[in-house]
């Protein structure tokens, strides 16, 4: 299904949220406002996908407002959701960066405002202005460091252990400063999406996740989980 016209966000709006993200806290505003002249503003639908895992990778994208779920197929047939972006920030830059087709999907699962930037456009920025490449590196070599911890829990934690501390990471960005006790969910994660994350059974997670229950360590509110106690998740996820 194709994007469809609507109002689109001011143009101000959109150099807002793009300065705002950490690749651009050392950049000058105006040159923000470049690189946003160059992209297109598009509406998606919910349910609407933006591009599939094998697609040529042509631009790079820019979440506005609403929220898009990345996820890939594994060889079995097996769906893997990576993450679900809510907040402003730039997604399928790698294959530009790369010159590859798109390794994942991205579906809009609310109507979702973003900014598409073609891949020349974005390379030919990055080249010219060397604190955002710096910023984008680092961004990039914490994602490689993430799958190496994903790889290590599944070598050295069990499916319990990996669930307590994927919540965790959800409300999160650092694990080295934890929350306070009853964080929510910044997002609904459903038991599929868990397992998935975790590298278990949906039937497993929602086992585990009715004995967090039971334990006080979690209860349900709405289509949200509220963490109760932080320090009994942290025990768990062996942190």
């Amino acid at each position: 299904m194709a994007p469809h016209a609507s109002a689109a966000p001011a143009p101000a709006e959109l150099t807002r949220a793009m300065a705002a993200t950490p690749m651009f806290q050392d950049t000058d505003p105006g040159v923000v406002e470049d690189l946003t002249s160059r992209g297109l503003v598009r509406q998606y639908r919910k349910g609407t996908y933006l591009f599939h895992q094998g697609d040529p990778a042509p631009d790079v994208f820019f979440l506005i407002s609403g929220r898009v779920e990345i996820s890939s197929l594994a060889a079995n047939g097996a769906r893997q959701l990576h993450t679900t972006l809510d907040t402003p920030q730039f997604f399928g830059e790698l294959g530009a960066l790369g010159d590859l087709d798109r390794t994942n999907a991205a579906l809009a699962l609310d109507e979702s405002w973003v900014s598409v930037i073609r891949a020349e456009a974005f390379l030919d920025f990055l080249a010219q202005q060397p604190a955002a490449s710096r910023a984008l590196l680092r961004a990039l070599a914490r994602q490689v460091v993430s799958h190496e911890a994903f790889v290590d829990d599944l070598l050295f934690l069990d499916l319990k252990g990996r669930v307590a501390k994927r919540l965790l990471q959800l409300v999160s960005p650092s694990l080295d400063k934890l929350p306070e006790d009853g964080v929510v969910l910044p997002s609904v994660v459903t038991h599929a999406d868990l397992a998935s994350l975790c590298g278990g059974s949906r039937e497993n997670v929602t086992r585990i996740l009715s004995e967090f229950q039971r334990r006080g360590l979690i209860r349900r509110e709405g289509r949200r989980y509220v963490l109760r106690k932080i320090s009994g998740l942290a025990k768990l996820a062996g942190l």
